[in-house]
């Protein structure tokens, strides 16, 4: 929903300032490859962006964003031991933008905001491949939301550019990308699969939650007809149509993905009514079953999808278990 470009003057040129310097850094330190622990810090600063946009937001068009009580039938305000007021939190914007943000971005946002505090005290650098389709749908969805309240102007894509790589995809770094060597701590894949259950199927697909692309190489019949990096094809054309095809013959060769909500449904379709996401979760860390040697499942666009002899590991389990799980 556009502001009143009217009052856009009233509104605290900071908040707009910080908010595009927040996005900004996060993708400079994202994309810089001699900082280690770059998914931290993009989370930290896409989180500080965003509740500035949403700030931003709310001061032009008059809503109060301070933290309050009512006393006496009166506002008295929160504020810091230091006397600074309390302003609303990312989670509590989000509460306050029904008509600004669909559920999609929404639901995007709430994941790194409890991906956040998962990794805020602890050292994670695995982390910072498995989530790239979601920080990436972050950066789309915050470019597209600035420039819808306050106007193409402020939008930050123009100061963007492809990042460039040493080496291109061959085949082992793409067997890398899509199952990683280096497991999740156990504390952020649990958190994964809890989050990720929630979501409806359409809502978990939703580009505005991430921002997943197919990749393949091109090739030209003249000079000049291939120099960029990437490019984007439009849905329905005879291009898309082509690698829709070929999308599809791969995914046919390809072993039956089931996500963890899947397991726990079809278990409890089959009687098992007590197993839930936290037994699950306690059985395939008991079992090690993300250690990639014993081909359970796969990594796949930073979500972990399960095999078919998974699913029969956990029914064998079931069975074994049936007097507690039925």
């Amino acid at each position: 929903m556009p502001t009143n470009r009217r009052r856009i003057g009233s509104v605290k040129k900071e908040l707009i300032k910080k908010a595009r310097d927040a996005a900004l850094s996060a993708v400079q330190i994202y994309n810089n490859p001699l900082i280690v622990f770059k998914s931290e810090i993009f989370v930290v600063s896409m989180i500080i962006a965003w509740t500035a946009l949403l700030q931003a937001y709310f001061k032009a068009n008059g809503i109060d964003f301070r933290y309050y009580e009512i006393v006496n039938d009166k506002k008295r305000y929160k504020k810091t031991k230091y006397g600074a007021y309390k302003l609303w939190d990312l989670s509590h914007c989000l509460e306050e933008s029904d008509a600004l943000l669909d559920k999609n971005i929404k639901n995007n946002l709430k994941f790194l905001i409890g991906l956040r505090n998962e990794i805020e005290h602890q050292m994670s650098p695995e982390i910072t491949d498995a989530f790239s389709a979601r920080f990436q749908a972050c950066c789309i969805n915050f470019n597209e939301c600035i420039k819808t309240i306050f106007g193409e102007k402020y939008g930050i894509d123009s100061q963007l550019s492809v990042s460039l790589q040493f080496s291109s995809i061959n085949e082992s770094q793409k067997d890398t990308l899509q199952s990683f060597k280096n497991i999740l701590p156990n504390n952020i894949s649990s958190y994964v699969e809890t989050y990720d259950s929630g979501l409806s199927e359409t809502e978990y697909n939703s580009p505005k939650f991430a921002y997943r692309v197919l990749f393949t190489q091109k090739s030209a019949n003249h000079p000049g007809n291939a120099d960029r990096v990437i490019e984007f094809v439009q849905p329905g054309s005879i291009a898309s149509e082509a690698l829709n095809k070929e999308y599809v013959a791969i995914k046919e060769r390809e072993k039956q993905k089931y996500r963890p909500k899947d397991i726990v449904d079809q278990m409890k379709k089959e009687g098992f009514t007590k197993f839930n996401m936290f037994k699950h979760t306690n059985l395939w860390k008991e079992k090690d079953a993300k250690n990639p040697t014993k081909g359970y499942g796969v990594y796949v666009s930073g979500q972990w999808y399960w095999y078919e002899n998974w699913m029969n590991e956990v029914r064998q389990y079931c069975n074994n278990h049936r007097r507690s799980l039925v």
